[in-house]
């Protein structure tokens, strides 16, 4: 069953910059799938139209039938609700603690007067009690975030993008920043976490050996096009030079 259906996708900046050029793919439920490619490829812009944080210049996203694209303000605020976002950066509130952090996941399914006020449910910080225990975070959850190591914000974040209650995690070099036994660590945590919960997730990365291990499927993209589409297994050395635009050694 596909989750995901990305047809004739275009993104063309004010700049001129053409990020997208017409790309087509359709991502299962349950996947685990890994975009790799050079800076500036695309890899983030895909990322950013799906849930609509770019308006992409042409081209149809159904997330779940529902057309991303042309959804009206009200529409996407429900749609959004289903996925969660990870950035490179963390993107948490500093100053607030873990706990919250985690919590400002149920932003989505409350009204405004009750979120400014910061009135979860009992039922919600039980659940984000829950979700700190599974990545290994309960000691730090009255600790401001921003106390914390890259490592551990980036857990936080997994945790506030799985408060959600998501069919699809999108996470946008979610690694990046962090040095190679972190990242596995959190790659471990994100992998996991999908399997067992049954959760699509496409993820944004540079390290290819990290998305050979990970995988469930590889798209390799190169100048705002898809040129690789499959198996960790079937990507070859030849075929990561390509994407990477490297010449061969002979």
């Amino acid at each position: 069953m596909e989750i995901l259906e990305i047809q004739n996708l275009t993104k063309i900046y004010k700049d001129g910059t053409t990020a997208l050029r017409d790309i087509s793919f359709n991502v299962k439920k349950g996947e685990f799938a890994i975009i790799i490619g050079s800076s500036g490829a695309g890899k983030s812009t895909i990322l950013r139209s799906i849930n609509r944080l770019v308006q992409p210049t042409s081209g149809s996203i159904l997330f779940q039938n529902k057309e991303i694209t042309t959804s009206s303000k009200g529409e996407l605020r429900k749609i959004r609700r289903e996925m969660g976002m990870i950035f490179q950066g963390f993107h948490l509130i500093k100053r607030v603690s873990v706990l919250k952090n985690v919590l400002h996941g149920r932003l989505g399914y409350m009204n405004s007067f009750k979120g400014a006020i910061g009135a979860f449910s009992k039922e919600d910080e039980e659940a984000a009690w829950s979700l700190l225990e599974r990545v290994g975070l309960t000691d730090q959850a009255y600790k401001r975030a921003g106390e914390l190591s890259g490592g551990q914000q980036q857990r936080v974040a997994i945790a506030r993008a799985l408060a959600q209650k998501p069919a699809l995690i999108l996470a946008d070099e979610p690694i990046a920043s962090l040095d190679p036994t972190t990242s596995e660590t959190i790659m471990n945590y994100l992998y996991q976490i999908c399997h067992e919960d049954g959760i699509t997730c496409i993820v944004n990365l540079h390290q290819v050996e990290v998305a050979k291990r990970y995988a469930t499927r590889i798209l390799g993209v190169q100048q705002g096009t898809i040129i690789f589409d499959g198996s960790a297994t079937e990507l070859s050395d030849s075929e990561i030079q390509h994407i990477y635009q490297k010449k061969l050694v002979v």
